[in-house]
């Protein structure tokens, strides 16, 4: 076992024997994943890796697997209560087969009436997308915003009562 005293020291040597792997033509090199080191095939081994396998693959995530994923790897820690407001349909049965995945999982609970379960995404999800960390997630254009519940419908209020512009058809004049 080595006894190394610094992280310095660590990826020095993880540096040198990803050059090995590199200048010796294998097969196999180091890839930061995750917030460690794996070791992985290189990328124009997939044809030979597909010949080989000839296994099935692992089930694809669906659309909304997905689009929940999304929501909760950019907004985290995030409720299902947030989720469902942003995808606008309940999210219970997505965020479950996320969790059996392991690609999410309950970071604590939120601070909130009915203190509901607050997620986060998991190393098996920087894995499985290949990112080191999660500011290695691409940018987003704009905010995936929670709709404020104080403004929703559910207080009585007519929204062209709060915004006297809100909700109108503009005609031009003279029509």
């Amino acid at each position: 076992m080595l006894e190394l005293e610094t992280v310095a020291e660590a990826r020095a040597l993880v540096d040198e024997l990803r050059s090995r792997y590199e200048d010796g033509g294998r097969a196999l090199t180091i890839a930061e994943v995750g917030g460690g080191f794996r070791m992985v095939t290189r990328p124009e081994m997939a044809p030979w890796l597909v010949r080989l396998a000839r296994a099935r693959t692992r089930a694809r995530l669906s659309r909304q697997a997905l689009e929940t994923l999304a929501i909760v790897g950019y907004r985290q820690p995030v409720s299902r209560p947030e989720v469902d407001a942003i995808r606008g349909v309940n999210s219970e049965g997505v965020l479950d087969s996320l969790l059996e995945r392991r690609l999410i999982r309950i970071a604590g609970r939120k601070d909130a009436p009915g203190r509901p379960f607050l997620y986060e995404t998991t190393r098996e999800f920087l894995v499985a997308f290949g990112l080191r960390d999660r500011s290695d997630l691409p940018k987003v254009e704009g905010e995936l915003a929670v709709p404020d519940a104080s403004s929703s419908a559910d207080d009585g209020a007519d929204p062209a009562e709060q915004d006297p512009g809100a909700g109108g058809t503009d005609v031009a004049p003279g029509r």
